[in-house]
């Protein structure tokens, strides 16, 4: 044998002989879907409240309007969708039905529709036209049908459950893949109801039959994702002023949970003993109503509010749904695009250079002193790597160390969510001149948790954990210095 094929021979040797990696951490018991990491990923996504309460100047509808007064004068749902692609959102959501029951598309099972509106002479379809438009510029469509119906004639009986059926059918079989359809807990009160003009009460816990609707979606369309109080895939916050908890579990247990009659506190802070994971979802409207009003013009939020609500939904572990609700013309209002694209400016300026990338972290322990679970995992972009520690390590803590002193006000953590959520309380500490000082603590993180703190100039940070419900692991920790027009005015 040569002397090459002899080394050769022995590097395969060497090689042959080390041992494998190790295996990822045990994930916890409850941990979400990649659908649902894929789901919460998008972070920013679009709210469309667009029907006859637009031209009736109303929050809800009572059910009596005519079809005739739908008729926007220059409708463009691709300014829509160009105006949501352009703050960043990945999906819009349409309300193809509100409670006054009236239908944005020509519904056969229906005659208060589109189909008998001035709008393209009767032969429009606002949701045919949405989904186009989501899908031409890269994004994910929704739909919210609302289960109450105030113009129905059989709301409150069963035959109006078929009728419920056949318009998901139609919706979730017509238009192409539909990422998420949207269920509203407003469920019964004064209506319309056919010329009846009464009150109809309903059973929120037996009316609908929500398992057999929700069995129809999820075979209908397989991937999408179903929002109500109570899930099954993405739940609502508690409030409509998007914040999250400023402790936020994505688990959460729904043998107690009732659309439209749910603990608005326990959503709004999830469970850490939650036996699902169901993602938050923080809703919230740029002007004061959620359907365009003019003398709401001056009312729109400020991009510096707008940055608020971010910070308190996106940066809580939770999902933010920013509603745009279009005007009488049929387009998304110049007020409303001006702030939300100062507010995307806002948010993409403060957050754009990672003062953290390329620096070194260190930590008091890593799992198994392996490369795969180093503390340095945590500085790069990738949230399939990590750092973790061997098991029963608390504080577990990371240190990150500049040459230089370095400024900034916020802080961005994150775990590995595909392993579950594991922290509830941290403490973060900065070296002083007398040594470390501790500037913020917080509780829980999962898939992202964004801290605005004052200011701080320091050549070290420390993040130490000091309780979860399993061995610790951190994907990411970000440092960043804001744009001096974010603080709210």
């Amino acid at each position: 044998m040569t002397s090459k094929n002899l080394i050769l021979a022995l590097s395969l040797f060497i090689l042959s002989c080390e041992s494998p990696p190790p295996p990822d951490l045990i994930p916890n018991a409850v941990v979400p879907s990649p659908t649902l990491i894929r789901y919460q990923q998008m972070e920013l996504i679009g709210f469309i409240h667009f029907t006859v309460n637009t031209f009736t100047d109303k929050e809800w509808g009572y059910g009596d309007e005519s079809p005739m007064i739908f008729n926007p004068s220059a409708l463009d749902v691709e300014q829509w969708a160009k105006t949501a692609q352009a703050a960043g959102m990945k999906q819009l959501i349409l309300t193809a039905k509100h409670h006054d029951g009236f239908c944005l598309w020509p519904s056969k099972y229906t005659e208060h529709s589109v189909k008998n509106s001035p709008y393209q002479q009767g032969k429009g379809d606002v949701v045919e036209e949405f989904v186009a438009a989501c899908k031409k510029y890269g994004l994910k469509a929704g739909l919210y049908l609302s289960p109450w119906d105030r113009n129905h004639k059989d709301y409150g009986t069963p035959a109006y459950i078929t009728y419920y059926k056949n318009q998901l059918k139609e919706l979730l079989t017509q238009y192409g893949e539909i990422n998420e359809i949207w269920f509203d807990g407003a469920n019964g009160g004064d209506g319309y109801y056919g010329g009846a003009n009464e009150v109809r009460k309903i059973d929120r816990d037996t009316y609908y039959g929500w398992e057999e609707i929700i069995a129809l979606v999820k075979n209908l369309q397989p991937n999408i994702k179903i929002f109500s109080d109570a899930g099954p895939d993405v739940h609502w916050i508690g409030n409509e002023k998007g914040f999250a908890g400023t402790t936020f579990w994505s688990t959460i247990s729904t043998e107690n949970l009732t659309i439209g009659a749910s603990k608005t506190d326990y959503l709004n802070s999830g469970d850490p003993e939650g036996t699902k994971w169901i993602v938050g979802q923080c809703d919230v409207s740029i002007r004061p109503g959620w359907f365009y009003h003019a003398d709401q013009d001056s009312l729109v939020k400020t991009p510096q509010q707008l940055a608020d609500i971010y910070y308190k939904s996106v940066g809580r572990n939770a999902l933010l749904l920013l509603n745009l609700p279009p005007d009488k013309r049929g387009i998304i209002h110049e007020n409303d695009v001006k702030s939300l694209t100062d507010f995307k400016t806002l948010i993409d300026t403060s957050l754009a250079t990672d003062l953290a990338k390329g620096q070194t972290a260190t930590a008091n322990n890593y799992r198994l002193k392996h490369s795969k679970f180093s503390p340095q995992n945590t500085l790069d972009d990738d949230p399939l790597t990590y750092w973790a520690t061997d098991d029963d390590i608390f504080p577990a803590s990371l240190e990150i160390e500049f040459n230089n002193k370095i400024s900034f006000d916020r802080i961005m953590i994150q775990e590995p969510i595909h392993l579950g959520q594991r922290v509830s309380k941290f403490e973060i500490d900065i070296m002083g001149t007398e040594g470390w000082m501790t500037i913020e603590t917080g509780t829980t993180i999962g898939y992202k948790r964004i801290l605005r703190i004052p200011e701080v100039n320091t050549r070290k940070i420390r993040l130490r954990i000091t309780e979860a419900n399993n061995t610790v692991a951190l994907s990411k920790i970000g440092l960043f210095k804001s744009t001096s027009n974010e603080a709210l005015h």
